[in-house]
């Protein structure tokens, strides 16, 4: 089997350690993270002994190279954070890191060539000289899937463990952590709706949702105030208006936005302008949003503009409750949701993802198979089951569960793809099949993994896998 070099535009010449030129980033990312090093020759610039105790996961989103490794200086004590790996020295300084609060819980910066020492305040460890193989082989080595698969020692401790289990096991281990993430959902509807109702618990799980990970906090806090804003007269536009108002959302000037844009963003402005000074109050600071590394379909504008849709169909609740009332197939889940979420057409935001972007060259949805299962395994499902329980109906109890049973596997994420390397390296489950199963997972690693570190020190997960085993 013959794998493409990690970098195949570089030839061997270019890959000579005596070369005036640093390898690509993407390289020393892949030598740290298999920790291809002579390591017990890694000194800091200041000559002390550097202990890789674990060199971190991969980040694949904004900040850091690496987070949560685990590293020892010298005599001093074992330390957890972030790594930050760049071919020259001056990089720290060039690319803003230190001025950049993502970077803050950097515990080691790596370079290639140290000779030319930058001050960064973080300790630093060049690592020119101390490969335990040529870089030219490292570069055709580390590649293909191979590149993508912790070294075993770099697993989670409760791996091996799991790499024993036979494929049924293993999906009974990850249904009974799905369990666990199903009736904190449960929990956290039901405690909702007996502080504001079941109709706004829903809007807040729903509005979260459409906030992914980045942006819950000001979707939800939007939600909360919805009894304060929403009109029961008016269209989409006037709920688009006041949604996007009241995040902060609105470009200033319409003025500035020419042909589409420009005239919708007049046109939403002709209704914000009348009320947002009685708003004020709720209206968040755009700052409140984090817009860094989100998918243009992400965008919080364009979420906003889909939820407006749903606050103005007519019996939207009614017609999920009908939805959960209906003989389905299995195999129609998410098609038969779609067809209660999907918005036909918006003159806008079909054909744009914000203000500013350009408009499509055609119509592009406003949501997709991949938030529509979200949606339904974190909110539409779970409170469903929750009203029907509280209501005393077994019946729609149990049609809640088999959906959430049998709905098939969510797109995949950072989250899932660390999870699958750190957790199932070895098992014989390449993919996760069905979105139970993928709840069960993230469920694991943040009930465990994220109360510990990479080196898993103090982890209780494989002392009950070993009891669960039994």
């Amino acid at each position: 089997m013959h794998f493409q070099p990690l970098v195949p535009a570089l030839s061997r010449a270019a890959l000579q350690e005596g070369s005036d030129f640093p390898p690509p980033e993407a390289l020393l990312q892949a030598v740290w993270q298999h920790q291809r090093l002579l390591r017990d020759q890694l000194v800091t610039q200041d000559g002390q002994r550097l202990h890789v105790l674990h060199p971190g996961f991969l980040n694949v989103e904004a900040g850091p190279d690496f987070r949560e490794a685990v590293i020892r200086v010298g005599d001093q004590a074992p330390v957890s954070g972030d790594v930050e790996i760049d071919p020259q020295p001056g990089d720290w300084v060039t690319h803003g890191h230190g001025n950049n609060p993502a970077y803050k819980n950097v515990v080691l910066h790596i370079v290639w060539d140290g000779r030319k020492t930058i001050g960064t305040g973080k300790p630093v460890a060049a690592i020119r000289g101390k490969l335990d193989s040529p870089l030219w082989e490292l570069n055709e080595l580390l590649s293909g899937e191979s590149a993508n698969v912790l070294p075993e020692h770099l697993r989670g401790k409760c791996s091996a463990p799991l790499s024993t289990l036979s494929r049924d096991q293993l999906m009974d281990v990850l249904r009974e952590a799905a369990h666990g993430r199903w009736l904190l959902r449960v929990q956290q509807f039901r405690a909702r709706a007996r502080q504001a109702g079941w109709e706004q618990a829903l809007w807040e799980g729903i509005f979260r949702a459409l906030g992914y990970k980045q942006n819950q906090w000001p979707m939800q806090t939007l939600a909360e105030s919805r009894a304060q804003w929403l009109h029961h007269t008016g269209d989409t536009l006037v709920c688009q208006s006041q949604l996007l108002g009241l995040g902060g959302l609105l470009v200033e000037d319409p003025g500035l936005l020419k042909g589409s844009a420009g005239s919708y963003l007049r046109n939403v402005w002709d209704h914000w302008w009348r009320e947002r000074d009685g708003l004020e109050g709720i209206t968040l600071p755009r700052i409140a949003w984090r817009m860094n590394n989100l998918r243009p379909a992400n965008h919080p504008q364009r979420r906003l503009a889909l939820a407006a849709h749903w606050l103005k169909t007519a019996d939207f609740i009614g017609r999920l409750e009908h939805w959960l009332a209906a003989s389905i197939e299995d195999a129609d889940l998410e098609k038969s949701l779609h067809e209660i979420l999907a918005v036909k057409h918006d003159e806008f935001w079909s054909w744009h993802y914000t203000f500013r972007s350009a408009r499509q060259t055609r119509a592009q949805p406003l949501i997709g198979p991949p938030r529509i299962t979200d949606l339904a395994v974190n909110v539409i499902l779970p409170w469903l089951w929750t009203r029907a329980r509280e209501s005393g109906n077994q019946h729609f109890q149990d049609v809640a569960e088999h959906r959430f049973l049998a709905w098939g596997p969510s797109e995949d994420n950072s989250l899932l793809r660390l999870a699958r390397q750190r957790l199932l390296g070895g098992s014989v489950m390449k993919k996760i099949p069905g979105a139970a199963a993928q709840q069960g997972l993230i469920q694991i690693v943040k009930s465990f993994c994220h109360h510990s570190n990479a080196v898993c020190e103090g982890c209780e997960f494989p002392r009950l896998l070993r009891q669960f085993m039994r």
